[in-house]
């Protein structure tokens, strides 16, 4: 036997008001993914916390998703929705626990995730809480690198993937579906997830619960490994879906805006004006061989238009290695560190692209883009 079948159930329950202790569920939304899920379950049946239930909503799988459900005794619930969000819904409104906890069907659960969650919830104030997530240690190199740029400290500062804040539990405004765990009396208060949302449901649920007064936290030393989409087509289609579900979500909820949302817009428009101007310069005599290194000679607009470009740039790729060196991954390397500024690119022109498409469905819906079919890189079989 080893250690961690030694410590399977080994953790005190941790008990309500009434002094019962708490009826905790996991809650795994998942879509053809039974591979994956299978070594989900299987850490998941081993957590040290000693009583639970793990329900899989799982939407119209074509592959052996049940069977693999079946195999390790937990709770399969058939749900006919097209997004996560009702995926998640419908799972709950069947659902009769005090704490839920959520994570996906491509993640590494330590053994001790769901301990360290609901050991939060003695304190009557934390009406939810969460953690970090990282590229798992066996992720392919192309993931990790992605990992970093997620993870760097400026330029993507704001997501939440990564967010290591200093302190035991620190207030905060969301924490990622991929880690998290709620209070199952706040989540019917506020009517669960919003209906038809596609993407960034997990932002809008946070937002709702924030609304109805309630308290959320985050643990920094909570990690959740969860697999990095690989580069590049998978890594830019995510980046993408990214950038447009969060647009549309910011339309019905504003209060989850940031501008850096919007700034992210502008940065595909950016490129390529700065790389029509350097041609233009360039074309126009303004990148003479002979001043390339020089500051002599006259600074006219056709030299300002190509070495300002050039300038610009070493400076972008500049930040994106500082950041990315000092930001939060544990797969920070002399590799994934020195290919940063291009992962970084890419997240940026991809999510750039995603606001736009949000920019004019939303002008040509009234703003009633973002609800329907989950838009992600799972071939959805409903």
């Amino acid at each position: 036997m080893d250690d961690d079948e030694a410590r399977i159930g080994s953790a005190e329950p941790v008990t309500g008001p009434d002094g019962q202790p708490y009826r905790v569920a996991i809650l795994v939304p998942t879509i053809n993914n039974a591979d994956e899920l299978d070594g989900v379950l299987g850490r998941l049946m081993r957590q040290t916390y000693p009583s639970y239930e793990i329900v899989v909503s799982d939407s119209k799988s074509h592959d052996h998703t049940r069977e693999v459900c079946e195999k390790h005794g937990v709770t399969w619930f058939d749900d006919d929705s097209t997004n996560r969000a009702d995926a998640c819904t419908k799972a709950l409104q069947t659902m009769d626990h005090d704490l839920v906890l959520f994570t996906d069907d491509d993640t590494v659960p330590p053994i001790d995730w769901v301990e360290n969650l609901v050991r939060w919830f003695a304190d009557p104030d934390v009406g939810g809480v969460g953690g970090p997530n990282f590229a798992p240690d066996h992720d392919p190199f192309g993931a990790k690198c992605a990992d970093v740029a997620f993870c760097t400290r400026f330029m993507t500062a704001g997501t939440r993937y990564g967010a290591r804040p200093k302190g035991e539990l620190v207030p905060i405004s969301h924490n990622p579906g991929v880690n998290c765990a709620h209070r199952m009396a706040n989540l019917r208060e506020v009517g669960f997830f919003e209906s038809g949302c596609i993407g960034a449901e997990d932002v809008v649920l946070d937002a709702k619960i924030q609304r109805a007064g309630h308290k959320l936290f985050m643990d920094p030393s909570n990690v959740m490994p969860h697999r990095r989409r690989r580069p590049f087509k998978p890594y830019m289609k995510q980046m993408r879906n990214y950038g447009y579900t969060r647009m549309v979500a910011n339309k019905r909820w504003p209060e989850i805006a940031a501008w850096s949302h919007t700034a992210v817009g502008l940065f595909p428009w950016l490129v390529v004006a700065s790389a029509l101007a350097m041609l233009a310069g360039a074309a126009l005599g303004g990148a003479a061989p002979e001043l390339w290194f020089s500051l002599a000679g006259a600074w006219d607009l056709p030299r300002i238009a190509f070495h300002g470009t050039l300038g610009l740039a070493a400076l972008y790729v500049a930040i994106a290695w500082l950041g990315a060196a000092t930001g939060t991954s544990p797969h920070r390397s002399i590799g994934t560190v020195a290919l940063a500024p291009l992962f970084v690119f890419l997240a940026h022109w991809a999510y750039g692209q995603g606001v736009n498409k949000a920019w004019r469905e939303i002008r040509r819906t009234g703003g009633a883009a973002g609800v329907g079919r989950q838009i992600d890189d799972r071939t959805r079989s409903v």
